[in-house]
């Protein structure tokens, strides 16, 4: 089931005509193989030749030939017997030497594996996209001032660049992975019912697997080992939740308190059925929606890897559903993201008037740092200046800086010049260009 959202590259990757493309080029691949090892004769082989590789060709399976597959497959109540007996119908008695020695899941896995990996490299290529977008932005606002906050509350000075730097970093992170899953996913198998080529030789596996841009797997049971699957999955999973991290601090971002940063509200869109004056972070609440959706499918996949002995077919209905799936919500999330950041509007003078909302209690760790450098007991600069912190908190008449300045415990300690010094905002970002350094190189 291919969601309504997909875009046209996934979804004809995912198409029941690209199936059975994938499932004909294992098995032609594999009877090629044969014909090398002079088991398929020379005129059945150029008959199988002639008659299948148009159908191989992008396009060359139709929805005619999908229709008729499934109507074999009524009788038959087996989807692969039903593929090869419509490849006998286009063939002819040739079509014998087609599945040589082979088990279903041989040429299941070995397409899936084919599929799958097309998949992740459409998901890679979108990624490499996001990190241009995030590198391109936080470049952009590498100098633009903003509180940073912990437990959503003031904490200290940071700059809007190095949260981009921080997602793109984490995007790195991911790639790494992703890639990992990918090479991980890349392996196919020909070894039969049980995996031990007691019907097919390595030599067969080798052969296709060379073809279809994979690696044969070490040691196969009837079907590829579901911790590929698993590992896979799991890449996506975690794409998921940065994807969901990053959109939700844009929501956080865009509430009407804050309004630091928002999604672009396009002429003409409408944020509420109700209230005209609606401006919704709707691509972000969208993406958090589809990360949970993401994580969903992890689960199915980690319980496919424990299957009775050599293999039973528990996996097999849920693979159908959770990998096309994944891929394709993966897919539509990164595109949708790319998007949601290149447009994002950034408020860089709501930004200093969020800053300056709590009149300089964010300088606080730096007056007690100061204080205890210079010889004031830890225990003691901390009271101190917590008890001024308060006295601002409470009354919003008040200005930490003045109140630092006003008190003789203090000034005991540092002078006006050395105080004017703490509350310099530079003092927190000198490290930024080493930062971008370390992330951007």
């Amino acid at each position: 089931m291919i969601p309504r959202y997909t875009r046209p590259i996934m979804a004809k990757l995912w198409s029941p005509e690209e199936r059975l493309r994938a499932w004909g080029l294992v098995e032609f691949y594999a009877c090629e193989a044969w014909y090398k090892l002079g088991k398929v004769p020379e005129g059945d082989y150029q008959k199988i030749k002639e008659k299948l590789l148009p159908y191989l060709e992008e396009g060359g399976f139709t929805e005619a030939n999908v229709k008729r597959v499934e109507e074999i497959e009524k009788e038959t109540k087996h989807d692969v017997i039903a593929f090869l007996t419509h490849l006998a119908e286009i063939i002819g008695p040739s079509a014998r030497y087609l599945h040589l020695g082979m088990t279903s899941s041989d040429m299941l896995d070995t397409a899936m594996a084919w599929l799958m990996k097309r998949a992740m490299e459409i998901i890679l290529e979108d990624l490499t996209r996001i990190k241009e977008v995030l590198k391109a932005r936080a470049y952009e606002f590498k100098d633009t001032l903003m509180i940073g906050r912990t437990h959503g509350i003031h904490a200290e000075p940071i700059t809007f660049g190095l949260k981009l730097a921080l997602w793109y970093e984490e995007m790195k992170r991911n790639e790494k992975r992703l890639k990992n899953a990918l090479e991980c996913i890349s392996y196919g198998k020909i070894s039969g019912a049980v995996g031990t080529f007691a019907h097919v030789p390595p030599e067969v596996e080798a052969y296709v697997c060379e073809k279809m841009g994979l690696k044969p797997a070490p040691v196969s049971n009837q079907i590829i080992q579901r911790d590929r699957y698993a590992e896979y999955m799991a890449s996506l999973a975690i794409l998921g939740t940065t994807v969901e991290k990053i959109a939700t601090e844009i929501r956080h971002l865009q509430r009407t308190e804050v309004l630091e940063a928002e999604e672009f509200f396009s002429p003409g869109q409408k944020g509420s059925s109700a209230m005209p004056h609606k401006r919704n972070p709707i691509l972000s609440e969208n993406l958090c929606g589809l990360a949970r959706l993401l994580r969903g499918y992890l689960v199915p996949a980690l319980e496919n890897v424990a299957l009775w002995h050599e293999r039973d077919i528990s996996h097999s209905s849920a693979e159908r559903v959770i990998v096309p799936d994944a891929t394709t919500v993966a897919d539509f999330m990164l595109v949708r993201l790319e998007g949601l950041l290149k447009n994002l509007v950034v408020y860089p003078e709501n930004m200093i008037k969020n800053f300056n909302l709590l009149r300089g209690l964010t300088f606080s760790q730096q007056v007690m740092l100061a204080l205890v450098e210079k010889g004031m007991i830890r225990e003691e600069a901390y009271k101190i200046v917590q008890e001024l912190a308060m006295k601002v908190w409470k009354d919003t008449n008040l200005n930490f800086k003045d109140l630092v300045l006003s008190d003789q415990r203090i000034r005991n300690f540092l002078t006006q010049e050395e105080i004017e010094h703490i509350f310099d905002v530079k003092y927190y970002l000198r490290y930024v260009d080493q930062i971008f350094e370390r992330v951007f190189g």
